[in-house]
């Protein structure tokens, strides 16, 4: 079966409103900004790839480990930022010298981008992306468009 990046765009907004609840990821009741994609994997794909340990605000911040980056290198297919596209996943790195441990889905490129991700305080939201969060940006990827 062949997954389309219109898949991925419209199994995210189906996630919009739902609340920030830190390692939730059930739709319409809570997901973090990882669990909104684990939701989006398992809607389109199944089984999650690989079992998501238990993570606190500041997971790999002490050791300075790129979790979140090191399991989407295992998952996903990793691409410019420069060649975005609907459905990508983006990597934010949310201060200057701290791990990347924010996650969004792309939604819409052109002349004004926009990503949904969960946002502490404001739950799963579309948001532009606009020169702030485009700053933070580390890494994109792609999801697999073949389901194995």
């Amino acid at each position: 079966m062949t997954i389309e990046r219109n898949d991925i765009v419209t199994e995210a907004r189906r996630w919009l409103g739902t609340p920030y609840v830190h390692q939730a990821s059930v739709q319409g009741a809570g997901a973090d900004c990882l669990g909104l994609l684990r939701g989006i994997w398992r809607a389109l794909y199944g089984a999650e790839p690989e079992r998501v340990p238990s993570y606190s605000m500041d997971w790999s911040e002490p050791q300075g480990e790129e979790r979140m980056w090191d399991a989407a290198r295992r998952n996903l297919t990793a691409k410019p930022p420069s060649e975005l596209a609907p459905g990508d996943v983006l990597l934010f790195r949310m201060r200057d010298g701290g791990v990347a441990k924010h996650v969004g889905v792309v939604s819409e490129t052109g002349t004004v981008p926009r990503f949904i991700h969960a946002y502490s305080g404001h739950g799963v939201v579309e948001n532009a992306l606009s020169d702030p969060w485009r700053r933070r940006v580390v890494a994109c990827f792609a999801f697999p468009l073949e389901v194995r």
